[in-house]
């Protein structure tokens, strides 16, 4: 039976395994499209609830003299002390998941798929809001070289962040379709164009 609704995906992957970019192919072939990432960054904006939680748990050392957060800084902390992550994911978390209810809640009824990318599916335990997950991956090693050139971070920094998330392997087997970002564009496209002819085909 078709869905009565938006056919509710979840789009998700290691750090730096290219999943905005799979999420930007999906909103180019139709699917509405949400991002955690930057819904993350939102609810952690100067002058909202979650930047006042955020500077109390942390203190001033995380929040630059322009009054931004520090998301260096931050980071230094987090990927360094688990405690410290949790607690501020905590902080961010409920937000992003308010925020994508709210957008699917709000789509009209011409949506036919909707799209959600989140980082920390499985590890936040929220993979059973959906009708579908769908995992990007590549090789480990290019997975690092991707995080340390967009972000600079030293190797050892970088492979920190990626091990604080659930192993690439264990999504990939929790998943409904995988698509492996090792290879070229186009060879990632051509997976993404499969998994969209699945995912259309369902209504």
């Amino acid at each position: 039976m078709a869905p009565t609704g938006p056919l509710r995906v979840a789009l998700t992957g290691g750090i730096a395994t290219g999943k905005s970019y799979c999420l930007d192919r999906f909103a180019a072939a139709g699917a509405a499209t949400i991002d955690a990432d930057v819904l993350a960054r939102q609810a952690v904006a100067p002058g909202t609830v979650g930047f006042a939680a955020v500077r109390s748990r942390f203190g001033a050392a995380i929040v630059t003299p322009e009054g931004q957060l520090d998301r260096e800084a931050l980071g230094r902390i987090v990927f360094s002390d688990p405690d410290a992550r949790r607690a501020l994911e905590a902080i961010i978390h409920p937000a992003v998941y308010a925020a994508i209810g709210r957008w699917l809640e709000g789509l009209n009824g011409t949506t036919r798929v909707a799209i959600a990318g989140i980082p920390l599916l499985y590890e936040t335990g929220r993979e059973r809001d959906f009708d579908v997950v769908v995992v990007t991956i590549c090789q480990p090693q290019q997975q690092i070289a991707r995080l340390i050139a967009r972000t600079g971070l030293s190797p050892e920094d970088a492979a920190r962040r990626v091990e604080a998330q659930l192993p690439a392997a264990e999504k990939a087997r929790l998943a409904d379709h995988v698509i492996d970002t090792s290879g070229s564009f186009d060879e990632t496209n051509a997976q993404v164009a499969a998994v969209w002819k699945d995912l259309a085909s369902r209504f």
